[in-house]
């Protein structure tokens, strides 16, 4: 008896078939949102804190903000007095103040310094390091400022309320670091969380030294 011939097209939507079971078996990612109320050790909102998710094994990628790369000299001070920066971030000096001022870093992950430049006048520099920077204005010694420079996508800062919103994070374990200029020890504030899909929110609680006092001219 002549056995009929194979049927090509048989094999390919048995392989179809499975390819589909398999993708079905398996759980989407979930992006979540990540909210983090830091606050002293007295219970009061922290504002300026930064606060960074890094996710393991996540792939290397351009990173962007929402938020301008500027750090604007006004009323002599600098504004805002803390910048998150990706690694890679050309970060603007405009100076708005009707004197000149003297821009200078020495911080490790950039070394810089922008000599005296008068009003509506800007100078640039781009940070190719993760760290912090401080910067000052040999000029003025109130002037204080700070970038962290973040080779991460997830990261916030924290607002008047002591809240960050750190959006889009996938869920699962991930590294929280967070950091504030006058964090006592100087030394940034780590912890192993987990995320879950329907995101999560968290209270951390860190002990800042005091402040030096920031004076503004007007």
């Amino acid at each position: 008896m002549t056995q009929p011939a194979p049927d090509p097209f048989r094999g390919l939507l048995a392989l179809l078939a499975a390819l589909a079971l398999g993708l079905a078996g398996r759980s989407p990612a979930h992006a979540a949102d990540l909210q983090v109320k830091v606050v002293g050790a007295r219970g009061q909102p922290v504002a300026d804190a930064v606060v960074m998710a890094h996710r393991p094994g996540a792939a290397a990628g351009p990173i962007r903000f929402s938020w301008p790369m500027v750090v604007e000299q006004l009323h002599m001070q600098f504004r805002p007095f803390v910048l998150i920066a990706p690694v890679g971030a050309e970060v603007a000096f405009p100076n708005h103040d009707p004197f000149q001022h003297h821009v200078y870093s020495f911080s490790p992950a950039k070394t810089f310094e922008l000599k005296l430049y008068g009003h509506d006048e800007t100078r640039r520099v781009r940070f190719d390091r993760p760290g912090v920077i401080s910067l000052g204005c040999n000029i003025h010694d109130d002037m204080t400022g700070f970038i962290r420079v973040v080779d991460t996508p997830w990261a916030a800062k924290t607002d008047a309320s002591g809240l960050a919103v750190i959006r889009g994070l996938p869920a699962g374990a991930s590294r929280l670091t967070v950091w504030h200029p006058y964090l006592r020890g100087g030394r940034d504030l780590v912890r192993e969380i987990a995320v879950p899909a329907a995101g999560t929110a968290l209270t951390i609680s860190v002990d800042l030294k005091a402040a030096p006092m920031r004076r503004g001219t007007y």
